[in-house]
């Protein structure tokens, strides 16, 4: 993922700069990418970059006039002080769209980075004061990884780059690997390496003469939780007002961009408000290979309804075709921060780039406004891992259940969204610039505001698109939300979309171990062409069994995975017997013993 890279440190420059390159290059992974490098030998400040070409961030270093203010930044913002300066210098060229004004803004405002508004981080490095902060943004979304040395301060969008010139700090870190087998992602500022952490969200972190000085916070969520709750009219009247008033910000840039519209609420929400002139903003949808799922069909609707085009990216026999490739691809580009059922957001960000670079998405909405967890802890298969793990995995249960006790919304924003979205986010934003209005902050600091209230209260964003756009909300959501249609015809067809979405999670990832048997009987007659499909785009159940069955024996029963110290070996090989026999559904087990073992080889076991 594009981003910043270096040391701080005492150490002299002809040690520090060949450091430096390596770990730029660490990150050099596209041909579109740009990079560069900064050093100030006074400061001990080693500063890289690697960023998209014509992204916000290309352009690296920005100096002030006087040349004794550098700044690297990475990221984008979405500040006031961002859109004023687009909207003044709109007329000047496409340099008017960068991060210039960021120099002065930090000159003026003795409490910067606080002002920004989006997922970025950066090094200011400040001569006249002799200082050098690090920081990011407050949610922590475009995540920098640290590591403090006896002889350097060590920092990375990627924690690879670290690795590259840390050699000593490839080994797991056993709290995050326990994490990461219970909760598919690693929690709080952890990663799955030891001695490899992560800047805490809304970090300002001051040096002075190549070491650490203050570690500063610049804002405190409980600002936030403490504001007073609204009435429901005034928290909806509000909510409005930041989503309609900011949501154009999202929408500028150098670059060409598109929409990638889903059949839900939130992807229709931002068309319903931000009203594209025809033909001015590409959408397109994913979908699968064995038929057009709910989501493209109601996608379709929606581009035809605003004059925008349409294009169906499937995941099918290509992606199928190169798997061993996306798999190990997308392990090492996220720092091993998903699993295999996210590789194919690697394939289809690829082909989305080809449309546009920069992707507009809904992602965190439903997740920020209704406050659904999309993750917890899951226990493993009992026998496939060894005690040692297991430990690890209930004390990660433990920490889950104390983060959960947080206010609702700073669980959804400050918390799930870096944490278990990171790494899906990391490997999209490899290929594309992603922009999403709903972790604006004066959207989410007016959800902190929703009633206190133990009733259900209907969804605000059938009102919002209601609102912006009267003929959008008449088309039912792919679950039979909304639509214009009568109450008791609503009622039964979303009664029959629920059927058909849990039919189709329960034929792949859900299904249990004597319905497999069955399934694997009635093999030839195809069964799966009736249920997989509808609503989901991705069948790892029946493609680790069929098109992808030799990878998995390869991999899983190669004596390099069965030695693992955590896996229980006899365990493994039932898994795989169980699951290519068409016995037993090990869909879930497998996804996470190639995962790791693809972090074990590419980071753990690796020498690079």
């Amino acid at each position: 993922m594009p981003g910043i890279v270096g040391l701080i440190t005492k150490m002299p420059r002809e040690r520090a700069e060949p450091l430096l390159r390596r770990m730029v290059e660490a990150m050099r992974h596209e041909s579109f990418y740009v990079t560069g490098t900064w050093i100030d030998e006074s400061l001990g400040v080693y500063v890289g970059w690697v960023a998209r070409k014509n992204s916000f961030a290309d352009g690296m270093p920005l100096a002030n006039e006087r040349g004794d203010v550098c700044l690297v930044v990475s990221g984008e913002d979405y500040s006031d002080a961002g859109s004023a300066s687009r909207q003044n210098g709109g007329r000047r060229g496409p340099e008017a769209m960068g991060p210039s004004y960021l120099l002065p803004l930090y000159e003026q405002d003795p409490a910067f980075p606080e002002s920004l508004n989006g997922r970025f981080h950066g090094l200011v490095a400040d001569r006249q004061r002799g200082t050098a902060i690090l920081f990011n943004d407050r949610y922590g979304m475009h995540r920098l990884h640290y590591h403090e040395a006896a002889d350097a301060f060590y920092f990375a969008a990627e924690a690879k780059a670290i690795l590259a010139v840390c050699p000593e700090l490839r080994a797991a870190d056993p709290q995050g690997l326990g994490e990461f087998v219970a909760c598919g992602c690693v929690l709080e500022n952890r990663t799955l390496f030891r001695g490899i952490q992560v800047l805490p969200p809304a970090s300002a972190w001051s040096f002075r003469a190549g070491a650490i000085a203050q570690k500063n916070i610049y804002f405190d969520v409980k600002e936030w939780e403490n504001q007073s709750p609204l009435d429901p009219e005034s928290y909806y009247q509000e909510l409005r007002g930041a989503f309609s008033r900011n949501l154009g910000r999202y929408f500028q840039g150098r670059d060409p961009m598109a929409i990638s519209l889903t059949g839900g609420l939130d992807t229709r929400m931002i068309m319903a408000w931000h009203k594209p002139a025809p033909h001015t903003l590409p959408c397109y949808t994913y979908g699968g290979a064995f038929r057009d799922n709910h989501d493209v069909r109601i996608a379709r609707k929606i581009a035809q309804m605003c004059g925008q085009s349409h294009t169906v990216i499937e995941v099918g026999e290509e992606f199928l075709s190169r798997f061993a490739h996306y798999a190990e691809r997308s392990v090492y580009l996220s720092d091993g921060c998903i699993d295999l059922s996210r590789s194919p957001d690697l394939y289809v960000s690829e082909k989305a780039r080809e449309i546009a670079p920069v992707r507009l998405v809904g992602t965190y909405g439903s997740e920020v406004l209704t406050q659904v967890p999309m993750f917890k802890p899951v226990r493993p298969l009992p026998g496939l891992f060894s005690p040692e793990l297991l430990a690890d995995v209930q004390r990660a249960e433990t920490t889950y259940a104390a983060v959960r006790r947080e206010h609702p919304v700073t669980f959804a924003a400050f918390r799930q969204s870096p944490w278990w979205h990171y790494g899906v986010l990391a490997l999209e934003q490899t290929q594309l610039t992603v922009r999403s209005p709903y972790l604006d902050n004066d959207f989410v600091r007016a959800v902190f505001r929703a009633p206190k209230s133990n009733l259900p209260q209907s969804d605000v964003r059938l009102r919002l698109i209601r609102d912006g756009s009267p003929s959008l909300a008449a088309i039912p959501t792919d679950r039979g939300l909304g639509g214009d249609s009568g109450r008791l015809a609503s009622l039964a067809k979303r009664s029959l979309l629920e059927f058909t979405f849990k039919a189709d999670y329960a034929y792949d990832y859900g299904m249990p171990h004597w319905m497999a048997r069955v399934d694997h009987w009635f093999a030839p007659l195809h069964f799966e062409r009736l249920f997989l499909g509808r609503h989901k785009l991705i069948h790892f159940r029946y493609w680790y069994r069929e098109a992808l069955a030799d990878y998995v024996r390869q991999m899983l029963l190669d004596p390099r995975t069965l030695s693992r110290p955590y896996l229980e070996p006899n365990a493994v090989q039932a898994v795989v017997n169980g699951h290519l026999k068409g016995e037993r559904n090990y869909t879930n087990e497998i996804h996470k013993v190639l995962t790791l073992e693809l972090i074990h080889r590419l980071f753990l076991d690796s020498t690079a």
